[in-house]
């Protein structure tokens, strides 16, 4: 079964009814507030075409339904999807942006601090190698020798490693911000840093695949496949006019006049 996004953004904000503080209900206004011969009335959610039985208002605020030109659409087919996929990639990107931040700071205080945490650090490794019977490494450096070989990198490398982790997670940021409104420079901008990426992430997984390497693999893989095709970027599929041009078919009144149903109103489910 296809996946409806208007279903769920429905389910997340609630259908989209207009009309519910209308005194009365016109022939003309079928496409969107129904009334029965029992004075039941039934209200059109412009999303998701579903129709919900409502009361006649006790106290009305307008006299008749809005027309067309004062009706909000809200979003709904391929804009809708794409706005989800886009904001689940924000999403993505936001968490990228934590990581790399922590990571950026505690390398800056690593590099600030290391020489006076250099003996506790020493005797933290022994108490823990001690405890477990001898050299942790399994088979590799020791733990005691991977701690060495942090605290003999020079301080410039460390300070160039947190300004590189931090610049990555400003990067990240501007991606998820743009992608979170449907930029389109941030459609470009977000493919063009996950594919390089995708270069030390093979190189990485041909060295040593973990699961965790893999899944990452595919959710960028994923994500370079759904711009490049969905999104039409590069001009792919017709480029940015055809993709323009989709968004336009299925925004607006046309977009709700063109699925607008001839029979008789049907409850949601």
């Amino acid at each position: 079964m296809r996946l409806r996004y208007e279903l769920l953004g429905c389910s997340l904000h609630g259908h989209a009814l207009v009309g519910t503080d209308a005194a009365t209900v016109r022939a003309q206004d079928a496409q969107l507030v129904r009334q029965d011969h029992e004075g039941q009335r039934w209200y059109r959610c412009l999303r998701c075409d579903a129709w919900e039985p409502g009361p006649t208002p006790d106290h009305p605020t307008r006299g008749t339904v809005p027309a067309p030109d004062e009706i909000e659409v809200p979003l709904r087919g391929r804009p809708l999807r794409d706005r989800f996929v886009l904001r689940l990639i924000a999403l993505d990107r936001a968490v990228h942006v934590v990581g790399l931040t922590l990571l950026g700071t505690a390398v800056l205080l690593f590099a600030a601090y290391r020489a006076a945490w250099g003996p506790v650090a020493g005797q933290i490794v022994a108490v823990l190698q001690g405890a477990v019977g001898g050299p942790v490494g399994h088979g590799g450096p020791t733990l005691l020798v991977e701690v060495e070989r942090a605290f003999d990198v020079p301080e410039s490398t460390l300070y160039w490693l947190a300004a590189g982790l931090l610049a990555y997670a400003a990067l990240e940021t501007v991606e998820a911000v743009g992608l979170w409104y449907a930029r389109r420079w941030a459609e470009y901008l977000t493919f063009v840093a996950t594919t390089v990426l995708l270069v030390p992430e093979v190189w990485e997984i041909s060295h040593g695949p973990t699961p965790t390497k893999i899944v990452a693999l595919v959710v960028n893989l994923a994500v370079v496949a759904y711009l490049l095709v969905a999104k039409r970027l590069f001009g792919l599929r017709g480029g940015g006019r055809a993709e323009a041009a989709e968004r336009a078919h299925d925004t607006g009144w046309p977009a709700v006049e063109r699925t607008s149903p001839g029979g008789a109103p049907l409850t949601a489910g």
